[in-house]
């Protein structure tokens, strides 16, 4: 049985966080009524003239300075005629000889996976089949896209899963893309052949269409990888076409024949001139790129995170920020910082696009932190303050006030009250002695009863130690 190596490449379309479209000025609002956000120009009337967003053209600039791709300070547009019911000009404003940003890379899990191109196209609209029927919104039809074509570089859908991820996650921290896969945002054409191990020839290409959900991406290669072995191996020949991810099936199926460039016939848009940058301008433009996920999680770890730590806390970019400014205003070291976090903030922390809606404002949750830092509260007491402080708005050391939540760290105070809980559980004593140690978190809840909850656990168990040391 030949062995066979699996060979993926990826187009990812990524919208353009942008408040109008490519070419017009129409909303780009997601969930409105449809076709109630067109035009003449994004309806392809005659006559109608497009006119470039330069908000769009800023971010794919900034979108290449991420990717690490050479910025062209001269690119076109071009036409890319195909005929569709959701194209209504009858091609598609896109890039091809000449794209803003070439090549670049993507790096992730010690992988690094080389990029063609990533060039400015417009959307098409939207087809919804209903019965015999095909209703088309046009809402969708001219919104900006970056098309981020990468290289076959990957050898297996687990792979490719983690590109996208990665590429996603440097997208929304450059601030490009909202990274909403569920509203098509952020989705997927995957390239996908087979060739026998060794080979340097690559086999026939097939094209999986629109895939808007990583794990859809992993089980449609998965699911394609197996159907392609199967034919080879049974002497038979794949054909190069365009499928579709069946979800219910759990398989790819045919859509059509895969066009080549040739067959789009693209020439340049006679209604755009060409689209030349100053270098002042791409200088800003660079200079205006965040720091990005890499850099930033390499960091965090410096700092006494662990990998898995900063993964969690930098899936999103407003969740990283949020991150860096509490950590900016306490006194609390990072690794306490971001275990307090993502134990108790992270699940409160609500996303919209790019934007973060939490619970409380950073330098009042560096204030809670600083009081649990300095022992003057204990951890079941923060998390109590931290919901008061949600409900109320009021900060941090008013409710532990008004609360009377204040820890006692009087030495000689707790040494009393724990020499008491000794007294009276002598057979504890006798256990701990005889080396049950474990029996001392008895005595540290006995404690704390007896204290009402505002002893200091840290302070109350060294104490016990070393009285049942008999110090």
């Amino acid at each position: 049985m030949t062995t066979w190596e699996t060979v993926i490449g990826l187009e990812v379309h990524a919208q353009l966080a942008t408040r109008t479209k490519l070419f017009c000025g129409c909303e780009t609002t997601y969930g409105a009524a449809p076709n109630t956000q067109v035009c003449p120009v994004c309806l392809g009337y005659p006559g109608a003239l497009p006119v470039p967003n330069a908000r769009a053209i800023e971010l794919a600039v900034r979108a290449g300075f991420a990717l690490g791709s050479t910025v062209s300070r001269a690119s076109r547009f071009a036409r890319k005629s195909y005929f569709y019911p959701d194209l209504p000009k009858g091609y598609q404003i896109s890039q091809m000889e000449l794209p803003i940003n070439e090549g670049g890379a993507v790096t992730f899990e010690g992988r690094t996976v080389a990029l063609e191109r990533a060039h400015l196209e417009e959307d098409a609209a939207k087809s919804t089949h209903v019965g015999s029927q095909t209703r088309v919104d046009f809402n969708r039809g001219g919104v900006p896209l970056l098309e981020i074509v990468s290289r076959p570089d990957l050898r297996s859908p687990a792979e490719a899963e983690a590109y996208l991820r990665a590429l996603r996650s440097l997208l929304m921290t450059a601030g490009v893309n909202d990274g909403n896969l569920e509203e098509g945002s952020f989705r997927c054409d995957a390239n996908i052949s087979l060739r026998p191990l060794g080979s340097d020839v690559f086999g026939e290409r097939v094209e999986i269409k629109n895939v808007n959900s990583f794990r859809f991406v992993r089980l449609a290669l998965e699911s394609e990888i197996a159907r392609q072995r199967a034919v080879l191996q049974s002497g038979g020949r794949v054909e190069r076409e365009t499928r579709s991810w069946d979800e219910a099936a759990g398989v790819t199926r045919s859509m059509r024949g895969k066009e080549e460039a040739a067959d789009y016939r693209y020439f340049p848009d006679p209604d755009l001139p060409a689209l030349v940058l100053d270098e002042a301008t791409l200088e800003r433009w660079r200079a205006e790129v965040p720091e990005l996920p890499a850099a930033r999680e390499a960091r965090w770890v410096e700092a006494g995170l662990t990998e898995y730590d900063a993964g969690v806390l930098g899936q999103h970019p407003a969740v990283a920020r949020y991150f860096d400014a509490v950590c900016a205003a306490t006194a609390m070291e990072p690794k306490k910082v971001a275990n307090f976090v993502q134990g108790e903030v992270l699940g409160r922390i609500g996303t919209q696009g790019l934007e973060a809606d939490v619970p409380v404002a950073p330098a009042a949750l560096a204030g809670l932190l600083d009081l649990l830092a300095g022992d003057t509260i204990h951890g079941q007491a923060a998390k109590k303050v931290l919901g008061l402080m949600i409900d109320e708005g009021l900060d941090a050391a008013t409710l532990v006030k008004r609360e009377g939540l204040a820890q006692e760290n009087d030495a000689e105070a707790l040494e009393a009250q724990v020499r008491a809980v000794l007294d009276a559980n002598p057979a504890q004593v006798t256990q701990f002695r005889e080396g049950k140690t474990a029996v001392i978190g008895y005595f540290v809840g006995q404690v704390m009863k007896a204290s009402r909850g505002k002893a200091n656990p840290k302070t109350v168990k060294e104490t016990l130690e070393r009285l049942l040391a008999g110090e």
